[in-house]
Formats: C-alpha cells, structure tokens, sequence
C-alpha cells in the first residue's frame, strides 16, 4: 500500500517569521501591548530590567525588551532602548546695548588714563546708555565738554601721550561747520576726533524710536532743541530729553554715523600701546 501525502496545513507564523519586524524606540507615551499576558499600556521609562508600562488603571508592570514580544497597532514590534538626548545647545551669548559680548561678574576695570570727551551731557548719557558696559570693561571714563571752542587749549591741558590717548566726539561735524574748522585744527598723534553729521546729538536717534515720522526743519537763528520741541509739542527741552532718553535702549536706535564714530573711538583710545 502506498504512502500517502499529508496536508498538515500552511505555517500561520511563517509569515511573520520571513517578515521584518519592526525596531521602535521605546519613547515615553508609546502604547503597545504584551501578547502574552494581555496587559496594554503605554512606556513610562526604560530601565536595567526592562520597560515599564502603565495601564489606565495606573498599573505598572516591567517587561523584558525581547525580539518581536510586543503587539504596536496590533502588529509585531520589537522595543528598542530610546537615542539619547542631544545636549542642550547653548544659549546664545548675552549681549550689551551695544551689540558686544556681554561680561558678566566682572568687576569694573580701574580708569585708563585715556579719556573720551563729547559736547555736552545729553551725549555723554547716551554713551552711556548704549556703550556703558564696554566702558566699564575696558575702564574707560566719558566727559563731556560743554562745547567744542577751546578744544585745543582742553588738549593742550590734558597732554596725550602714550597710554594717555583722548578720542573727541563731535556734533555737527560736516564739511564748512564751525566744528570742522576747529576740529582742523587738531593734529596729535594719540588724539583722534570723530563726530556725526547732526545739528544735535538728539538727530542722531532714529526718529521712529520716539515714534515721529521725521525730525522737524528748525528755521534759522532758532534754538535746535527748542525748536523741535516747539514743533512736535513736546513741551520745554528738559521734557523732549526725558523723551529722547527714554526711547533708546541700543544700538539699534541709534543713526549708523554716530556707532560707528562712538565704536572708533572707543578703540582708539583702548588699544593697547
């Protein structure tokens, strides 16, 4: 009699056998279930024994991280350990009003010798605003003069030297200016005098951050400030100076010619030698 063949059936795992099953991180959050036991929850923590579920009664359970021993979706996965975190990344550096590094903790440097000097002490209080921490910094002290017509005789008495430089800031230096005449005048190898092209030093803050369109046309043989406050109503210039102050907070309100005056300055008279 001849044998005769049986069919025992196709293998119901065959499929999952050939098939890849899937690698997931074991993320906290993530709901899988443990086919075995039938208890379903979602990844409290990985730990040396394993992973921790949490059902919704609040249930904890711990199951060995094996091959294919989780049911995700309703489907076969394997747990896997979580990457670990990215560091951090740094935060950025903090910043001055001036736009430099900001240094904090350090006690202010011990005055230079060296000196900068501006017209008056509405100038001087907008350095300070904006570049006062790099003046502390670097020890340099900010005077104003009160004018510019006895520069000369000012740098004459100050005697510049060696470790002993003076930057000048001035107001309304453009070609023809009274200031200009004077500032021609002024040839010293460790004195360096920069300015910007504005009337005040008030033009030299951006109109948009005291939020007027434009500064006013102030006629000829009028004050400046006067002139301005008259303009846009500002009251006397003691109240337009409260406003104007209190508009600037960095660099940024600032017109470029006077930054980029005040920065050159300020390295002028700090570089080393």
């Amino acid at each position: 009699m001849g044998m005769r063949s049986v069919n025992y059936g196709r293998d119901v795992l065959a499929g999952t056998r050939r098939a890849r099953v899937p690698e997931v991180p074991a993320e906290p959050g993530l709901v899988v279930e443990d086919p075995a036991s039938g208890f379903c929850g979602a990844v409290l923590r990985v730990d040396r024994e394993g992973v921790v579920l949490e059902d919704r009664h609040g249930r904890r359970r711990t199951f060995p991280m094996r091959p294919a021993a989780f049911l995700l979706d309703g489907k076969p996965a394997t747990l896997v350990r979580p990457a670990p975190a990215a560091p951090p990344a740094p935060a950025p550096a903090a910043r001055s009003a001036s736009g430099s590094v900001r240094v904090d903790g350090l006690r202010a440097r011990t005055a230079r010798a060296s000196r900068i000097w501006v017209e008056g002490v509405h100038d001087a209080a907008l350095v300070e605003r904006v570049w006062g921490h790099d003046l502390r910094v670097e020890g340099v002290v900010v005077e104003p003069l009160d004018g510019v017509d006895a520069l000369a005789a000012r740098i004459a008495e100050f005697a510049p030297g060696p470790g002993r430089r003076l930057g000048v800031l001035v107001d309304h230096l453009v070609p023809g200016s009274k200031e200009s005449r004077l500032v021609d005048r002024i040839d010293h190898p460790h004195v360096l005098v920069t300015g910007h092209p504005y009337v005040d030093v008030w033009q030299a803050v951006k109109p948009a951050a005291v939020r007027v369109a434009a500064w006013p046309e102030v006629p000829r043989g009028v004050p400046w400030k006067e002139g301005v406050c008259a303009a846009l109503g500002w009251g006397d210039p003691a109240e337009g100076w409260r406003r104007v102050s209190a508009a600037v907070s960095s660099f940024r309100d600032l017109e470029t010619p006077l930054v980029g005056a005040v920065e050159r300055l300020i390295d002028f008279v700090t570089e080393p030698g």
